[in-house]
Parts: C-alpha cells; sequence; structure tokens
C-alpha cells in the first residue's frame, strides 16, 4: 500500500468511482473528475454515488469536481475510466491539461469501432509520446467499492512502469500483477465482452448450462488466436486479463455484457439498457479476426445477431452444422 501519491481518476461512473474509492482507501490523494455537479456534490457531501453504486459508502477523503484541469494538476499517476467509444474525444478536450510526463492508466476496455484501434492507440494517436499503461482484469466495480478481494493485471510497453503501477495501486483488498503484454491486456479485456453476450443470449434463449460453457471454451479459442495474431502473449491470454476476465464476465448478470445478451435471449426491449460495450466492439472484433484470417464464428456470430441480421436460433443452428475438426 502506497500512501502520499497523488492519483487523478477522470470518469465518475461505477468503475471509475470505485478504483477512486479503492485508492483513497489505500491512502492516496485522490480526485475525481466527473462531467454531471450532481454527482461531485453527492460524492464530495455524501460520500456516496447512489447512481452508480447505489448503497456503498465512498471514503470520506476522495474528493470529485467537474474542474478537469484542477485535477489534473500535480498528478502522479491518470486513471482514465472513459467508455471506450468515447475516449478519443474525451483526451482530446483534456489534451492541453494532462501532464506530459505523468504515466496514463486506461482503464476502459474495448476496440474503437471507427477506427479498429485498440485503447492504447487511441491514446497514442491523441497524445502521442505519453507513457501509457492499462488495468483490466476480472473485476466488479461495486466489489472493488466494497473492499472485497479483487486481481488485476496492470499492462504497460515498459515493465518497471507498469511494476510501479500496479505497486501503487495494490493495496490489502486490491492485488496487481503487472506484465510489458499491453496488447495482450487489451484484446482479452475487449473481446470477452462480446462473448459475454454471446453466453447471455444463450442461456436467455434457454439452450442450458451445457451450451453456455461450450460457447464460452470455444469463443476463448477465438480470443486465443485474435490475441496470438496480433502479437499477445500466450501466459497473457491464460491470466487474469485474458480467461479470468472471461471467466468472470460470461458467468452472471452482475455482468453488463451478460445481462445484455440475456435480455437479448429473452426478446427483452434493449433500449434501456446499461452501456454494454461489447455492443460496440463487435462488428469490428469480428472484422479484426476476418482481416487476418482468423476463423471466429462466435464473435462473427454476435456482430450479424446485433446487428438483425441473424436470429438467435439461426446463429446456434450455424454454429453446430459447421464442420467437425479436432479440437484446438
Amino acid at each position: 500500500m502506497t500512501s502520499g501519491v497523488n492519483i487523478t481518476v477522470l470518469g465518475g461512473g461505477a468503475w471509475g468511482t470505485a478504483l477512486a474509492t479503492m485508492a483513497a482507501g489505500n491512502g492516496m490523494n485522490v480526485r475525481l473528475y466527473a462531467r454531471d455537479a450532481a454527482t461531485v456534490d453527492a460524492i464530495n457531501i455524501d460520500h456516496r454515488n447512489d447512481r452508480y453504486l447505489p448503497g456503498i459508502n465512498l471514503h470520506p477523503a476522495l474528493r470529485a469536481s467537474t474542474d478537469a484541469a484542477s485535477v489534473l494538476a500535480n498528478s502522479d499517476f491518470i486513471l482514465c475510466v472513459v467508455p471506450a467509444q468515447a475516449l478519443s474525444a474525451a483526451i482530446a478536450e483534456f489534451k492541453d491539461s494532462i501532464p506530459s510526463s505523468v504515466p496514463f492508466v486506461i482503464c476502459a476496455k474495448g476496440i474503437e469501432r471507427t477506427s479498429g484501434l485498440l485503447m492504447s492507440e487511441v491514446v497514442a494517436r491523441v497524445l502521442p509520446g505519453r507513457t501509457i499503461a492499462a488495468l483490466s482484469g476480472p473485476s466488479f466495480a461495486s466489489d472493488v467499492a466494497k473492499g472485497l478481494p479483487t486481481a488485476v493485471t496492470v499492462a504497460g510497453s515498459d515493465q518497471a512502469i507498469a511494476d510501479r503501477i500496479a505497486s501503487t495501486l495494490s493495496g490489502p483488498t486490491f492485488r496487481c500483477y503487472s506484465t510489458d503484454d499491453l496488447i495482450g491486456v487489451e484484446i482479452g479485456g475487449a473481446l470477452k465482452n462480446v462473448l459475454a453476450i454471446a453466453a447471455g443470449a444463450a442461456v436467455g434463449c434457454g439452450y442450458g448450462a451445457s451450451a453456455q460453457a461450450a460457447l464460452v471454451t470455444r469463443g476463448f479459442v477465438e480470443l486465443r488466436r485474435i490475441g496470438q495474431a496480433l502479437g499477445a502473449r500466450p501466459e497473457t491470454i491464460m491470466g487474469l486479463s485474458g480467461l479470468g476476465d472471461l471467466m468472470l464476465t460470461c458467468s452472471t448478470p452482475q455482468s453488463r455484457n451478460y445481462s445484455y445478451g440475456l435480455a437479448l435471449g429473452r426478446g427483452e426491449d434493449l433500449s434501456a439498457r446499461p452501456l454494454a460495450e461489447g455492443v460496440a466492439t463487435a462488428a469490428i472484433a469480428a472484422e479484426l479476426a476476418m482481416k487476418h484470417g482468423i476463423e471466429a464464428p462466435i464473435i462473427a456470430a454476435v456482430a450479424r445477431i446485433l446487428h438483425c441480421h441473424i436470429t438467435i436460433d439461426e446463429a446456434m443452428e450455424a454454429l453446430l452444422s459447421r464442420p467437425l475438426k479436432t479440437e484446438d
């Protein structure tokens, strides 16, 4: 546990607030930026963010502000918890206030649908020359905010930087492992969301636990193939940010992506559901697999279902009728 470190958190949603209160509880000086003034007042006055983390008391030392420049000043680390598809626009807005020498830690999971770039590539495009890292792994915001045991991975192209960030953020209930396999950590975090939609849809349609297990297992093969094509290391894909995150996200309605798939399978109205990043990632992930000549039938099926090209029943029939081959 590290005290006296200045941490800036960009994003006042569930995950940003959870990371902020965890870091404050570990003795760090944490300032959180949120656009919504009511959220800021609730954090500063009531020590709550009931809009995103209902019923959870936040650490009283955590301070929030709607002034991005003030919270970014004198930071030792920046945790960027902006949704993946909004990341580029958000950091472009704050560009002049983000210190050039401060590590920029991406805490969003996804692939930019307009460009096919990973989040680290998006940041490098907008903030060239910065030290970039990513935090990912099997973690629910409510668990972290409550102080329940959680383990994640911090990745950076520089192992020493990744080690320093992981050591700083680790505490009694929040354990960070480190790696220099930035691509592996990011691709695992992005693709597991798509596969969680598939798992949820299967359960929602009534296909049962056996079908769910098959989709998750074969989906992991697709994740591994795409990761390998992009240069990810096998041990990263088998670790917390790959297999670990996939297991968590595909197993419970507490996951937004699994819950979205569940509602999709049940034929429910999806218009008012919370953000499910896998919805935005599915099509670009399928394109990425096709570009690299990779068989990814489950990811492709999710993309086609979400764009109303096929039904879930048609997708399942197509998957089951694929030619048999040796399992890889």
